[in-house]
C-alpha cells in the first residue's frame, strides 16, 4: 500500500491539504473521503474509514480540514473548508486514477459531500457519518456577532473550523435537497443515536431526500467523531461491505489469488498491520498496542491458532455427518504459549522452549460416550494439526 500527501489546487489556488493511500496492485475504483472537520487528536474515524476502502481494492484521497486548537485568542484556524475542494479532489483523482465512484463525509465533511454531488457525475454512491443537514448545526455554534455576519469560527472541542459565508451557502439545506433529489446512486447514512451535535432526525432528513431508497445503519454507543477505536472498526466494516456492492464490484474486476497462495503487504497503517489476500478474501494482521501495534487484527500466532480451530470444527463436523451421529455443534477454543521443552513429555527436544497449543473441544447434541471420545480424537486428524505435528520446508525467495 502507498501512501503520499497532495496539494489541491482550486479555481482560487490552494484549497486543501489530502492524503492518498494506494492499495497494492492497480486500484479498481477510487473513493473521495472528507474527513470530520474537527477530528483532532487521537481519533481513529478517518484512518479506519479509508483502510476500509483501501483494503477492498479503492484508491482514497481523504480532505483534510482540520486545525488544531488555538495557542492564543487570536490565531485562527489555518485551513478553509469548502464544497470546492470536494470537486478539485474528485477532478485530481480523475486525471491520475480511476474516476471517484464514491464519496464519503464524515460530520461536515458529509455535508460538503453531498453538496457537491451536482458537479460530480462519475460518483455513484454516498455515504454519510454522523452529518448534520444544512448549516444550522454549526451557525447555532458560532458566537453571536459571528453568527450575525453569516461567518466566522466555531469551537468544537477537539478542534475548530473557519466557516466562510460561501460554505455555509454551499451547503444550505435547500442546496442539499435538490443534489440528493437529482442523484440517481445509492446513500448509505450511519449515525450515532448519541451524538450531541447532529441529532438522529438529520439521519432520517438524509433519507427522505434521497431519490432512490437509502440505507440507515445506527452505531449505538458511538460518539460524533468516533473517537473509539471499536465504534470507529464497526463504521468502517459497514462501509466496506456497502461501498464493494455498490460501488461497481470490486471483487468482480480484482481475480481472486490461485488456491493455496497468500499474499500479505504492508498496511501502512502504524508499525505492523499487514493486509492479507487469501483467494477472494481479505484479511488483518497486527500487534497489540503493548508491543507497539495499533490491534487493528490478531497477530500472526492468532491467525495460526484460529487456522488450527477452523480445521478442527471442520474436520469433526463431516466425520460426524459421515457416521450419522447427532452433533449439533463444535466449539473450540484455543491458547498458543511457549512452554519448556523438559516439561512437555512429548517433546523430543529436551532444551530451551518449545511452542504450545492448548485445545479443548466442546461438542453439543446428544452424542454417547463412544461417540464423544472417537470425535476428541478424531480432532488430531484435522489437516492443519497434521501440517503443524510435522516437518515443513519453508523456502524463501525474492521477487525480481
Amino acid at each position: 500500500m502507498g501512501t503520499r500527501d497532495v496539494t489541491l489546487r482550486g479555481a482560487e489556488g490552494a484549497v486543501a491539504t489530502a492524503r492518498l493511500d494506494m492499495p497494492p496492485g492497480r486500484a479498481v475504483a477510487s473513493a473521495v473521503l472528507v474527513g470530520c472537520f474537527a477530528c483532532v487528536g487521537p481519533s481513529p474515524g478517518p484512518s479506519r474509514l479509508a483502510h476500509a476502502l483501501v483494503t477492498r481494492g479503492f484508491a482514497v484521497l481523504t480532505l483534510d480540514f482540520t486545525s488544531p486548537p488555538p495557542a492564543s485568542a487570536s490565531d485562527r484556524p489555518d485551513t478553509v473548508p469548502s464544497v470546492e475542494a470536494v470537486v478539485a479532489a474528485a477532478a485530481w483523482l480523475r486525471e491520475r486514477h480511476p474516476p471517484a465512484r464514491l464519496l464519503v463525509g464524515h460530520s461536515l465533511g458529509g455535508t460538503a459531500a453531498a453538496a457537491a454531488l451536482p458537479r460530480l457525475p462519475e460518483v455513484a454512491a454516498l455515504a454519510l457519518v454522523n452529518a448534520p443537514v444544512g448549516s444550522g448545526p454549526v451557525r447555532e455554534r458560532l458566537p453571536a456577532a459571528a453568527r450575525e455576519a453569516g461567518e466566522g469560527d466555531v469551537d468544537f472541542g477537539p478542534g475548530r473550523l473557519r466557516l466562510t459565508h460561501a460554505f455555509l451557502r454551499d451547503i444550505d439545506e435547500a442546496r442539499l435537497r435538490q443534489a440528493l433529489g437529482a442523484f440517481p446512486g445509492a446513500v448509505l447514512a450511519m449515525q450515532a443515536p448519541e451524538d450531541r451535535y447532529v441529532s438522529l432526525e438529520h439521519a432520517r432528513r438524509w433519507m427522505s431526500m434521497a431519490r432512490r431508497s437509502a440505507s440507515l445503519m445506527l452505531l449505538e454507543g458511538a460518539d460524533h467523531f468516533l473517537s473509539h477505536d471499536a465504534d470507529a472498526g464497526f463504521a468502517s466494516d459497514i462501509l466496506g461491505a456497502w461501498a464493494t456492492r455498490q460501488v461497481a464490484p470490486v471483487r468482480e474486476r480484482e481475480a481472486p489469488l490461485p488456491p493455496g497462495v497468500v499474499e500479505v503487504h504492508e498496511a501502512g497503517e502504524g508499525r505492523f498491520a499487514q493486509d492479507i489476500r487469501v483467494g477472494a478474501h481479505r484479511l488483518r494482521s497486527d500487534e497489540p498496542m503493548s508491543v507497539g501495534g495499533e490491534d487493528t487484527g490478531p497477530t500472526p500466532f492468532g491467525l495460526l491458532t484460529a487456522a488450527l480451530g477452523a480445521c478442527t470444527a471442520m474436520t469433526l463436523r463431516l466425520y460426524a455427518a459421515r457416521k450419522g451421529w447427532p452433533l449439533e455443534h463444535v466449539h473450540v477454543r484455543l491458547s498458543h504459549q511457549k512452554a519448556h521443552a523438559k516439561a512437555c513429555e512429548e517433546c523430543e527436544e529436551k532444551d530451551g522452549k518449545m511452542d504450545q497449543l492448548r485445545r479443548t473441544v466442546k461438542l453439543e447434541g446428544p452424542l454417547t460416550d463412544e461417540q464423544r471420545a472417537r470425535l476428541v480424537a478424531i480432532a488430531d486428524r484435522c489437516p492443519v494439526h497434521r501440517t503443524l505435528a510435522s516437518e515443513v520446508s519453508v523456502r524463501t525467495d525474492e521477487e525480481q
